[in-house]
């Protein structure tokens, strides 16, 4: 297999959501940096992400709403139509200088990775992973859906059997929107309970092929270890798909503002050698949240490493630390102080625990379900 591909692009180092929105801090670029300054990302694996053209982005989203991106981007105001109808420009969605450009290349490289793998390979588009975008509104901080527009350009491409599987800490409403019911595709979402936007039940199973496990607060390595090894990979085997998709965010390590969650960076990268380890004959992986930006850049730049078969390494360069120690969190009590940690190494220690019942038991419930295309049911806990 070819190298994997890293797909970047400038746009994300200038563009914010605004001073005081989660969307603030830089994620995308510093991944680019730190990625450079480790010799993780030389040129011939790297690729400038195209703007996806309106007309692609109509294969999921509806022309109106397209258009009204680019019209609200164009003047700067969105109007009340734009608001109700489409929820652009309210404080979660709001109006900025890259309205369009900016998901519209995040998406264009989603679409791009689709055609990239045609005949198989690895692809990390860390600035997608924009999950709740809906088709005819903004979602979530998502504007596009970039998931959903990857996935059909796999399908473009002849690529039937898709599994996705989402760590992020929100439940990935989007995609299940748009893949919900579908026999070829599985879908998996570990996320929260009861955090934004308060969907994914376990009971909900997306017409047969969504298995939703909404996890407690403070899940521990330990808990998503058990989760790792008897739910995910275990249904993504069974379904034998010919594209894996992972949709990584970073939201659900312990550091981040926005969920409840006790994870370290190194429960995202051994899912990912799990996937990579059933050896599917595509891979794509994908951003998601991530709203800590030395938690985001360190765990994004590890599964860039990890695609690589590096294992991040406990001490980094002097070039990659001087990335870290740029960075600044204004706004946030975590920026004040930051720990010595987050500027010297990639990788988090551990966060193990005991694994609750509570968890054991989601699992189980999830096992014993059949999954899409299979009459089987795993073994139960």
């Amino acid at each position: 297999m070819q190298e994997p591909l890293f797909i970047g692009h400038e746009i994300f180092r200038t563009s914010s959501y605004g001073r005081w929105h989660p969307l603030r801090v830089p994620r995308v670029s510093t991944v680019m940096d730190l990625a450079r300054a480790l010799g993780w990302l030389p040129k011939a694996q790297f690729i400038n992400s195209p703007r996806a053209r309106p007309k692609a982005l109509t294969h999921w989203h509806t022309p109106d709403y397209v258009a009204a991106l680019q019209r609200v981007e164009r003047t700067q105001q969105a109007t009340e139509v734009d608001l109700r109808r489409h929820d652009i420009g309210s404080p979660t969605n709001p109006v900025f200088p890259e309205l369009f450009r900016r998901p519209a290349t995040a998406a264009g490289g989603s679409i791009l990775a689709g055609e990239l793998l045609a005949e198989g390979g690895i692809v990390y588009n860390p600035a997608g992973g924009t999950h709740h975008g809906m088709p005819d509104r903004a979602n979530g901080f998502c504007f596009l859906n970039d998931p959903v527009l990857a996935m059909l350009s796999l399908r473009h491409q002849g690529v039937r059997r898709i599994a996705y599987v989402d760590i992020d800490a929100h439940h990935g409403d989007g995609v299940e929107a748009g893949f919900g019911g579908d026999p070829d595709c599985l879908l998996i979402s570990i996320h929260e309970d009861r955090l934004w936007p308060r969907t994914g039940q376990i009971e909900n199973d997306g017409g047969g092929n969504a298995f939703n496990l909404p996890v407690p607060r403070g899940l521990n390595d330990s808990e998503m270890a058990l989760i790792r090894e008897e739910l995910i990979l275990p249904r993504v085997r069974a379904f034998e798909p010919e594209a894996v998709v992972f949709l990584c965010g970073a939201d659900a390590v312990e550091e981040d503002p926005l969920s409840h969650l006790k994870l370290s960076n190194n429960a995202h990268w051994d899912i990912l050698r799990g996937l990579m380890a059933l050896s599917p004959p595509r891979l794509l992986a994908l951003g998601g949240g991530g709203y800590n930006p030395w938690s985001v850049g360190r765990l994004w730049t590890g599964i860039g490493g990890v695609l690589n078969g590096i294992t991040p390494p406990m001490e980094i360069p002097p070039a990659a630390e001087a990335v870290l120690r740029g960075l600044s969190f204004e706004g946030n009590r975590r920026g004040r102080n930051p720990p010595e940690h987050w500027f010297t190494t990639l990788r988090d220690a551990p966060r193990e625990g005991p694994i609750r019942d509570e968890v054991r038991q989601k699992v189980g419930f999830l096992k014993a379900r059949a999954g899409p295309g299979h009459g089987a049911r795993l073994k139960a806990v």
